[in-house]
């Protein structure tokens, strides 16, 4: 059982990137997953939720309007994308779905 999260790096503001969440040995199926970020000397904060059912989604008013998550079930992936991206959205990013975490991937936003 395992969630993968894929796709950080470094961009300059303004700019966009999508992260990838692949679970493998589960499906997202069953709980809501969400993706979650923590900046140096800060708490880890959920950034945005994926209802397993309908779909529906929510965000954290720092990225909303900005971030868009959704799913593919057929590639069992979740993604994130964010776009208009700040120096602030700077962090390391988890994946986490069920009481499951991803390992992580840095998003470095700088100019």
């Amino acid at each position: 059982v395992q969630l993968v999260a894929t796709g950080g790096g470094s961009v300059q503001p303004g700019g966009s990137l999508r992260l990838s969440c692949v679970a493998s040995g589960f499906t997202f199926s069953g709980f809501p997953t969400s993706w979650y970020r923590q900046a140096p000397g800060k708490q880890r904060e959920r950034v945005a939720t994926i209802d397993s059912t309908d779909g529906r989604t929510n965000y954290a008013g720092s990225v909303k309007g900005r971030f868009s998550i959704s799913r593919d079930d057929a590639r069992n992936t979740v993604y994130l994308q964010m776009n208009s991206l700040k120096p602030d959205d700077t962090a390391v990013y988890f994946c986490y779905r069920g009481g499951f975490w991803g390992q992580g991937t840095q998003v470095t936003v700088s100019s």
